[in-house]
């Protein structure tokens, strides 16, 4: 079963943020994205999902049981503060979500 990871992360520029790190993965990972959403899938399993909205990009991380959660937190982190760099570091307060209540146990 995957580890999932979710963050809210506060910026003025979210849609530009997701949109340039989707075109730097694009040349070696499956992407797909918009100016409001995005995925990356990576060569290890690992899925990250995206979503701007107003003033925060939202980030959900799915890696697979064996991957090093942490290192892919700071993967993601570290490119993404990579094109803040006027505003980096950005805050991502990582955390693991809620299970929905409507989800079989």
């Amino acid at each position: 079963m995957p580890s999932v990871s979710v963050a809210r992360v506060p910026t003025r520029s979210a849609s530009r943020y997701l949109q340039q790190l989707a075109k730097h993965w694009s040349h070696r990972m499956t992407v797909a994205s918009d100016a409001e959403e995005g995925t990356i899938d990576f060569p290890n399993g690992a899925r990250l999902e995206m979503r701007a909205e107003g003033d925060t990009l939202d980030v959900l991380l799915r890696v697979p049981e064996g991957e090093d959660m942490g290192r892919m937190r700071e993967v993601v982190s570290s490119h993404l503060d990579r094109f803040a760099f006027r505003e980096a570091p950005l805050s991502f307060d990582w955390r693991v979500p809620e299970p929905r209540g409507d989800a079989p146990a």
